[in-house]
């Protein structure tokens, strides 16, 4: 985690202001009586593919939107902070990528909204913590599974009016941005205390050089009791 270049208030401003452009075209839309429901994705129409870059903008209503209020903050705040190099990298590579699986694979629907944003996001935090292993890696992991571990579920059809495809594909997508870019931030130095970086005594704090001093009267000892065994068998001879 490069906290000492990316602080926390800042990633948390990132993620209210890319809300905040959902917000202010939600509201728009709804002060001026547009329909912008045409920008939301559809599998497999050719003229409409060009919505694969709109249909996470968009929602269906009030409430849509809300739903994806909250997990959006709070992952992509966890994103800005913890993979300040890679992070513009993993939301380009689940937008794209999400929405070629929707309108390739997905039911005959209009596909909108940033859920599978949300998704991808999360998979990514989660699938990349088990590559890198690192301490920030793992606490971003913990954070967001405690708080989203659902969505790990919701990935499947669940209801008839949700996209459950635009959350499998983002899921995908994360997985796949984890794999690419799991080496794009440099690991976290590891703090080490002061008597961490000390170089070990070869002396023994205790002994110290006893050892010698014992192990030369040993061999000393040793010599004697053979000189006297020589001088037995010459004796007996």
């Amino acid at each position: 985690m490069q906290a000492s270049k990316v602080s926390l208030s800042r990633s948390v401003l990132f993620s209210l202001l890319m809300v905040s452009v959902l917000w202010v075209i939600k509201s728009s839309e709804l002060m001026f009586h547009v329909d912008l429901s045409g920008l939301g994705l559809q599998p497999l129409v050719v003229s409409d593919l060009w919505s694969i870059f709109t249909a996470p903008i968009v929602h269906a209503s009030l409430e849509h939107l809300f739903n994806n209020t909250l997990p959006l903050l709070l992952l992509l705040a966890f994103l800005h902070y913890g993979y300040p190099n890679s992070r513009w990298k993993v939301i380009g590579t689940v937008w794209v990528l999400s929405g070629i699986g929707v309108w390739l694979f997905a039911r005959e629907a209009n596909h909108l909204g940033a859920s599978g944003i949300n998704h991808g996001v999360f998979f990514f935090l989660f699938v990349v913590s088990l590559f890198r292993r690192d301490k920030s890696s793992i606490a971003i992991m913990m954070i967001a599974f405690f708080m989203y571990g659902g969505m790990t579920m919701t990935i499947f059809p669940r209801e008839e009016h949700i996209s459950f495809e635009y959350h499998f594909f983002g899921a995908v997508a994360g997985t796949l941005a984890a794999l690419l870019w799991r080496h794009a931030d440099p690991m976290p130095e590891v703090k080490r205390y002061d008597w961490e970086r000390e170089e070990p005594d070869d002396d023994d704090p205790v002994i110290g050089d006893e050892w010698q001093l014992s192990e030369h009267q040993s061999s000393w000892r040793d010599s004697e009791r053979h000189c006297q065994t020589e001088r037995v068998d010459r004796t007996l001879h």
